[in-house]
């Protein structure tokens, strides 16, 4: 007969979903200490640039949830730039699911907005999005 773990389950407090350009995160959110792990790293050494690491931090800083809970983010597609913006804007979707009271704060600071602004795509028979080749009139 298989013994039971006596381990303690991770249960998520808020599951919040993501997007910026074509980058999609998975945040879950857990009671702690305030840990931060983004693709099984820790978010200081997955994004090097502290403007990153800040606007993820951002959503936990206006609703004064710094050191309350921990998260786990699995974050794909994009670059950094849209991978900070997704990681942001599914913390803030998972700290609304986790009590309705943050929607107002972090409505007005703008992160419960998604940035829909994406590459327009290139069309056939043309060099890219929107240029055309040289007219020749003769």
């Amino acid at each position: 007969m298989a013994t039971k773990k006596s381990e303690k389950q991770n249960v998520n407090l808020g599951l919040g979903t993501g997007r910026r350009k074509t980058a999609v995160a998975r945040v879950y959110l857990r009671d702690g200490e305030g840990k931060i792990t983004i693709n099984g790293r820790n978010v200081d050494e997955y994004f090097g640039n502290p403007l990153y690491v800040y606007m993820v931090k951002q959503p936990l800083d206006v609703t004064d949830n710094m050191n309350k809970f921990d998260l786990v983010i699995n974050v794909n597609g994009g670059g950094p730039t849209g991978q900070a913006g997704a990681c942001r804007h599914g913390i803030a979707r998972a700290l609304v699911a986790h009590d309705e009271a943050n929607r107002p704060v972090l409505h007005a600071n703008g992160f419960m907005t998604r940035d829909s602004r994406m590459v327009e795509r290139k069309k056939f028979g043309q060099p890219g999005a929107r240029r055309k080749f040289q007219f020749s009139k003769r």
